[in-house]
């Protein structure tokens, strides 16, 4: 009877989902947004090294005892990890590698909505192991206002973020309206801005007289669009996609009254 419960079980681990069947011992992150998902989620004990780019962008509850790998074939597998994870866009000849001799790799595509932020989520939950219930709630969609205050999402050397993009769906789910009505990332004119200012600009690049900036410093710019109705927020919050998003939308949301 003990012997047929033992096979039972056995034959059972055969239909659980991925990511439960083993749990996770030692997990290595090849790609910036699966480093913050790990150190967001994870156990410290269960996480073998993280990426480089964790060191040149690490995300703000990340301090400096977390393990980072060298990007390199030999110090990966020498770390032997049961399970490395990645971006679909990142590591693409290291992970088809480490597939080659036999490391199981997961590969965790980004976000292309909001909504999608939640399956992004639970799938790395399934694959250490942890209840779905730990993911973010995701903030539901604002009611829509008949005119929407419209923002300005402005970027180095005068770039700025049109419709059908994720920033996008960041903005119109606070409840602003995109100032502009271009799909992509679109090279602003002065003129047009000053002739139409938006209600505020959110200004996404980095501090200091870099040349990237010059377009945003421009003294008439700064005229038709006052110092106080100029919006910033941390520029780490945009980079990658994550449950960091939801903080993100409230604190444009507050900025609306």
């Amino acid at each position: 009877m003990k012997k047929l419960a033992i096979v039972f079980f056995l034959s059972m681990l055969a239909y659980l989902p991925p990511g439960l069947a083993e749990p996770v011992r030692r997990v290595v992150s090849l790609d910036l947004c699966t480093d913050w998902m790990l150190t967001t989620h994870g156990k410290r004990a269960e996480i073998a090294a993280l990426s480089p780019l964790s060191r040149q962008y690490p995300a703000p509850w990340q301090d400096g005892g977390w393990p980072i790998h060298d990007g390199s074939l030999e110090q990966i597998l020498q770390l032997k990890p049961d399970l490395v994870i990645t971006g679909e866009y990142n590591a693409l000849l290291l992970r088809s590698r480490l597939q080659a001799l036999g490391v199981r790799v997961e590969i965790l595509p980004l976000p292309k909505s909001l909504d999608q932020i939640v399956t992004y989520e639970k799938r790395l939950l399934d694959l250490l192991g942890l209840p779905a219930a730990r993911a973010s709630v995701p903030i539901a969609a604002t009611g829509t206002p008949v005119r929407r205050k419209r923002l300005l999402l402005l970027g180095p050397n005068g770039i700025g973020t049109g419709r059908n993009s994720f920033e996008n769906d960041i903005l119109e789910r606070a409840g602003w309206s995109n100032y502009l009505p271009e799909e992509g990332q679109i090279r602003l004119d002065l003129e047009t801005i000053v002739l139409d200012p938006p209600e505020a600009i959110l200004w996404t690049g980095s501090e200091g007289n870099a040349l990237a900036n010059q377009f945003a410093q421009h003294p008439v710019l700064k005229h038709a669009v006052p110092p106080e109705r100029w919006l910033t927020t941390e520029y780490w919050r945009w980079q990658c996609p994550g449950p960091w998003t939801w903080d993100l939308i409230r604190q444009l949301n507050a900025w609306l009254n």
